[in-house]
């Protein structure tokens, strides 16, 4: 090697006191800055405005398009509401959900339900909710029976972390939905194809009936026209199955590893509680990093009496809570096997909550007296939460008579 190349590679270390010294500057200069800027107040705030652009704490929304789905499923077509504070819908990530407010019967009530339209569509006026009727709910009864074109429909802004983020997953994404699990893969799929996400998805559709499979043809398209960035396995647990290309059975590892390298992906889990209890079992023969599986959060246990550690005892019993909100103080009944959120939205306090699966937060209150059982699967309380004696009333159940203190949100 010549002197002139060997002098290519000669690196210059700088000693800390040239750092040291550079550092001892910047207040001086500071002073300076703060010397020389207008004595005219800061009249607007564009932070602060974005902020509340991208999480607004109400959304005004109107009911413009119904699509029947299927047998069971409906898609629901909102704009901001012209009439309210609303005046644009708000930007969020492809994967997230809206918590919806309505009243029944007096009472209110807040659900969340994901979007599965486009961020892109967002930015063109509408969101779509994809909602799936269930026969033991009453919430979609009321859905079913009272959501018309044109009626009004208030929701919180964008909330969850059930998204995709290049720092954190592959680029390789396996989506695993069951039933009204599909639809913030539809808002994924929908992005991705959009160039918003750059990754690939391969979705597995677990579903009992053939004529109850949500966007099949739409999916089907989306199949055929981005073959490199899309891909639906559909697997019904039917008897009969008249489909093409179908899978018989449900979600096994072998169906996994059949359409997939689970090796270099990253797995986002979205379903109904079975269909979680099911899975799981199946990924652990994966051996994957907990990094690499995302779950939606599911919403309130069904059945709680059956978890473990829940005192099999008080199955049914009915106990009394205490509920402080703001001045207000008033003892509802409460059953044991019914969170505590659901016993004061009985009690018509309007509690607050959004993702109603102790994942957000935004419920959290205080244990004052009295002994609570939390759900293994749904208590995501900070460690500091939990030796204060805070926590969830949506993943939390009564088992002794109860007092509480309850924040008051606008």
């Amino acid at each position: 090697m010549s002197k002139k190349d060997d002098e290519r590679f000669i690196i210059t270390i700088k000693s800390n006191t040239k750092d040291l010294f550079a550092f001892t500057k910047l207040v001086p200069q500071k002073k300076k800055r703060i010397e020389k800027a207008s004595a005219e107040p800061i009249t607007s705030d564009p932070i602060n405005n974005i902020a509340r652009k991208l999480h607004p704490e109400r959304q005004y929304l109107k009911i413009c398009e119904i699509k029947e789905e299927t047998k069971s499923t409906k898609t629901f077509k909102l704009i901001q509401d012209p009439n309210s504070m609303t005046k644009e819908l708000t930007y969020f990530r492809p994967g997230q959900y809206l918590s919806v407010k309505v009243k029944v019967n007096g009472v209110e009530i807040t659900r969340p339900y994901s979007l599965a339209s486009s961020p892109k569509d967002a930015l063109n006026g509408f969101y779509e909710l994809t909602i799936r009727r269930e026969e033991e709910g009453f919430l979609t009864h009321y859905i079913w029976d009272h959501w018309k074109v044109g009626a009004k429909v208030e929701s919180s802004g964008p909330e969850g972390f059930f998204y995709y983020e290049p720092l954190r997953d592959l680029k390789n994404i396996v989506g695993i939905a069951g039933g009204s699990g599909i639809t913030p893969f539809r808002s994924i799929a929908k992005a991705i194809v959009e160039e918003l996400i750059d990754a690939r998805l391969i979705l597995l559709y677990g579903s009992s009936e053939e004529d109850d499979i949500v966007y099949y043809e739409e999916f089907k398209e989306l199949e055929k026209n981005y073959p490199d960035k899309f891909k639906v396995v559909y697997i019904l647990s039917c008897e009969e199955i008249t489909l093409e290309g179908c899978e018989q059975g449900f979600i096994t590892t072998d169906i996994i590893e059949k359409y997939c390298e689970a090796r270099n992906s990253s797995f986002f889990i979205c379903g109904p509680q079975i269909m979680y209890d099911f899975v799981e079992k199946e990924m652990e023969k994966l051996h994957l990093p907990h990094k690499r599986i995302r779950r939606e959060a599911f919403g309130e246990i069904k059945d709680v009496i059956s978890l473990p550690g829940f005192p099999k005892e008080l199955a049914e019993k009915s106990f009394k809570i205490k509920v402080r909100i703001g001045n207000l103080m008033k003892e509802i009944p409460a059953l044991s096997s019914e969170s505590i959120l659901v016993a004061m939205e009985r009690a018509n306090l309007s509690p607050p909550s959004k993702c109603r699966s102790g994942e957000c937060g935004f419920c959290r209150s205080l244990l004052i007296s009295g002994d609570i059982y939390v759900s293994p699967f749904s208590d995501w309380r900070r460690s500091a939460d939990k030796k204060f004696n805070y926590f969830h009333p949506c993943a939390s159940y009564p088992i002794t008579n109860l007092e509480i203190k309850v924040p008051r949100h606008l």
